[in-house]
This record gives structure tokens, C-alpha cells and sequence, in this order.
């Protein structure tokens, strides 16, 4: 189980550096797809994006946990989420149809500040990572926790083994880029995608449908993690306001 929890992990990063390269490079330029076939492209685009969206959001809820703890151990829970979302972000870069045209271009100064505002994107999401447990969001922790639970009982109590669990959740994170918003990460990502000073078409329709089905799934988010923290959540959003844009949202 720990091989393939951590094979995971190497599959979610390898999709990262895939979507870094497929971003700033293959979208840098209009692609040679025809006005007239546009539409079909983008259509193309849109429910790729949303087949992954829909399983980065249903999955991730407590129902869907639940029920994937019945098909799988229950400590590759996680791990088989990440297995599955990050080839489906894999196959949205790697089958996104090019459209053609351009949005907005810049230069000079201007070009320089939405250098500064992705480079921005990169730190605040770097930053806000760096307080999470990111091998728990991995499914690496999980797997580790049981095998070592595994052990103990192993050497405590020669009797029939009891059920292997997973370990509860990572406590709730407050600190750092969380103590002004409550999804410091999601900030990051919007001001990378939409801070690139050459927009193709392609560029702007992955920024809008990305940033479009975060403002849907935040909420989402939130009621799971109200469900997961109860008054803890609560009073955290009674201090931190702002979900996604200071001072807007």
C-alpha cells in the first residue's frame, strides 16, 4: 500500500509540472484550430474541465469517502483519490483542443507587472502549501500511520488483528497566508492563470472555467469542512472573512 500511496504522489507532481509546462508553453500561442471550429473545441475544452471538476469536488466529499473506504482499504482512501484526479488533470492538459486568437497582449512595463502578479500566484500558493501536511493531502500519512498501528498491534496482541483504520484528519490550519484567507491556495492559483501577459484564447477559457468552478466548489468545501471541524470551521470563518478575493469575496 505504501508504493502505491507513493506512487500517488509522484503522479500528482509529475500533473503539476505537466500543467506548468502546458500553461506557460502549448498555450503561449494561438492554436491552428479554424474560427468555425471553435466552438466544437471549446465545447471540447469545457466538458473536459468539468469531468475533472466533478470528481475533484464529488469525491472529496464525506459520502463519496465513505464509499470509497468500502471498495478500497480504508488507508488508500485517499491515495485513490489523488491517483484519479491528478490523471484526469493530466488528460485535460494533454487533450485540450487549441483555439485560435488572442485576448490581450502586453509589453513593457505592463508585461513585467503580470510577470510580477503570476510570480505573486506562485508565492501565496508555495506559502499557503507550506502550512498544510501535504503528505496527508497526499494519502502518504495515512498509510504510514496504519502500518505502524499495524505493527503495534502485532506486537502487543498476538490475537486476531483488529480492523485497520485510517487516521483521523489533519487538524484544521489556521496559520500563515490562512490568517487573512480562508483559501490562501485558490488566491494563488487565480492570479497565476489569469496574470499571463500574452492571454490566448486558450489561456482565457482555462482561467475562466478553472476560477469559475472554484467560486462553485468553495462553498462545497466549506460545508464539508464544517462538517469535519463543526465550531472550530465556524469560529474560523467568523474570523477570517474573505474566502477567495480580499476585500470582495
Amino acid at each position: 500500500m505504501l508504493a502505491t500511496a507513493w506512487l500517488g504522489a509522484a503522479l500528482f507532481l509529475t500533473s503539476l509540472a505537466y500543467f506548468a509546462y502546458f500553461y506557460l508553453v502549448v498555450l503561449e500561442h494561438p492554436g491552428p484550430t479554424s474560427a468555425a471550429q471553435a466552438p466544437f473545441a471549446a465545447s471540447v475544452n469545457i466538458v473536459l474541465f468539468s469531468t475533472f471538476a466533478l470528481h475533484h469536488s464529488l469525491f472529496a466529499r464525506t459520502g463519496m469517502k465513505a464509499a470509497l473506504a468500502r471498495v478500497v482499504p480504508a488507508p488508500l482512501e485517499r491515495a485513490s483519490y489523488v491517483w484519479i484526479a491528478s490523471l484526469l488533470f493530466l488528460g485535460v492538459c494533454y487533450l485540450w483542443r487549441p483555439l485560435p486568437g488572442v485576448a490581450w497582449t502586453s509589453s513593457g512595463a505592463l508585461r513585467a507587472l503580470l510577470y510580477g502578479v503570476q510570480l505573486a500566484g506562485i508565492v501565496v500558493t508555495l506559502k499557503s502549501a507550506s502550512r498544510l501536511d501535504v503528505w496527508d493531502l497526499a494519502g502518504v500519512r495515512q498509510v504510514r500511520a496504519a502500518r505502524s498501528r499495524s505493527s503495534e498491534m502485532d506486537v502487543e496482541t498476538p490475537a486476531p488483528s483488529r480492523p485497520t483504520q485510517a487516521p483521523g484528519p489533519a487538524p484544521l490550519e489556521v496559520r500563515g497566508p490562512y490568517r487573512w484567507l480562508r483559501h490562501p491556495i485558490y488566491l494563488g492559483w487565480v492570479l497565476l492563470v489569469f496574470g499571463a501577459p500574452t492571454m490566448t484564447m486558450g489561456r482565457l477559457l482555462f482561467a475562466t472555467v478553472s476560477t469559475a468552478y472554484l467560486v462553485v466548489a468553495i462553498p462545497i468545501e466549506e460545508r464539508s469542512l464544517v462538517h469535519e471541524f463543526g465550531d472550530a470551521y465556524r469560529d474560523y470563518q467568523r474570523q477570517v472573512r474573505w474566502r477567495l478575493v480580499p476585500g470582495v469575496w
